[in-house]
């Protein structure tokens, strides 16, 4: 039986379908940043999404939840979750403690714990320095007693493990970048991270770390000839020989971007054509798998001249990536849609994300979730 809160699929149009979702009201004539970056789900009846706001789903509706230092300030942001249990999810992220805390770094590390009944801080692991830099871009959980999540600080790439007890951290300079929500594990010794490396963002080449059960290490990715700029922003791990990473990558200066897929396959990695969906930017943000033969990349797509942004879906059947329908909702001003995060509970994909908000509203950005019950074959449509 179809959910109650999802239409009936259309024929043509995408088996994805918004499902409504809370916002953070607005403090103030400022507005408020309702993005989600990260989502996590122990069961399809516990899922938690993530980023400049934290909300709940319970099986049957979305509620919007309280968490320390996560007011819709563009500053603070939860990157990463890892959902465990009901009573058992970790969060991370970072907050400036110049404007929440007094006087302190410009950026600190946040980590934050929920125990079944409320979210709150959990100490983190001291530095050598106190005002060290920091902050947490994602997380990945093996277990609820082996769970990475990792960083930067000043020194290098930040790398902190869960061992049921403490938190335990480890900076290695290994000369990039993690972006936000861009980690996963399928064993305790095979683990990955990825981002950028590279003096600017125009610049930019893609970053691999992996750790395979003793230390992390960089991996080559594939080189590229003469990029302007490229960059992973998403990674799953299916099996230690089968790995994907996406991303974005340009290849004239100021010009159009292109979705960026590679596939590791236990040696080496390599590009595996993707479309795009547009002539000017598009850009993959996160992936996630239902199985090796059914996989999603998401993010945005820039038109209009840039102006308007919308969402963007691909989908892996085995053999190929090909565009798949995407709602992007418009609410009658600037198309800011962009999906960030993706999660799956057997024949279950949520992927989430932001949303231009209702004009008028009080509100930069709105809380976006798109559902699907049946993933497998969307691609064709």
């Amino acid at each position: 039986m179809a959910a109650a809160y999802l239409p009936a699929d259309a024929a043509g149009q995408s088996i994805f379908h918004v499902v409504p979702t809370p916002n953070l009201p607005s403090g103030g004539a400022g507005g408020q940043n309702n993005d989600l970056f990260a989502v996590s789900a122990s069961s399809p009846r516990d899922i938690w999404a993530m980023g400049q706001t934290v909300i709940h789903f319970d099986g049957a509706t979305w509620t919007e939840f309280s968490a320390p230092h996560m007011n819709g300030g563009f500053a603070n942001q939860l990157d990463g979750v890892a959902d465990i249990s009901p009573t058992d999810a970790w969060a991370v992220g970072s907050f400036s403690g110049t404007t929440i805390l007094g006087p302190g770094p410009e950026q600190e590390l946040v980590i934050e714990h929920w125990d079944g009944t409320q979210w709150s801080v959990f100490p983190s692991p001291p530095f050598n320095n106190p005002n060290v830099i920091a902050e947490l871009s994602a997380i990945t959980a093996i277990s609820a007693n082996d769970i990475w999540a990792v960083g930067g600080a000043e020194g290098g790439n930040l790398f902190e493990h869960w061992d049921g007890t403490a938190w335990t951290p480890t900076i290695v300079s290994l000369g990039g970048a993690f972006a936000s929500g861009a980690a996963s594990a399928d064993a305790t010794n095979d683990v990955w991270a990825v981002g950028f490396s590279g003096l600017s963002s125009a610049k930019a080449t893609p970053f691999v770390a992996h750790f395979d059960g003793a230390t992390w290490q960089s991996v080559p990715s594939v080189p590229f000839a003469s990029p302007i700029s490229a960059a992973f922003n998403g990674v799953v791990a299916l099996a230690p020989n089968n790995v994907w990473a996406v991303g974005t990558i340009a290849e004239v200066l100021n010009g159009p971007t292109s979705t960026l897929i590679e596939h590791y396959d236990g040696t080496e990695w390599s590009v595996v054509p993707s479309p795009s969906a547009g002539q000017e930017s598009n850009l993959l943000l996160g992936i996630t798998a239902v199985s090796p033969t059914d996989i999603w990349a998401f993010g945005q797509v820039s038109v209009n001249s840039d102006l308007d942004k919308k969402t963007l879906l691909l989908h892996w059947d085995g053999t190929s990536w090909t565009l798949a329908p995407s709602p992007s909702p418009d609410m009658g001003g600037p198309l800011l849609d962009t999906l960030f995060g993706g999660v799956t509970t057997g024949q279950n994909v949520w992927i989430v994300g932001a949303q231009s908000a209702v004009p008028g509203s009080d509100l930069f950005t709105a809380t976006l979730a798109i559902h699907s019950r049946t993933a497998a074959g969307a691609g064709s449509n």
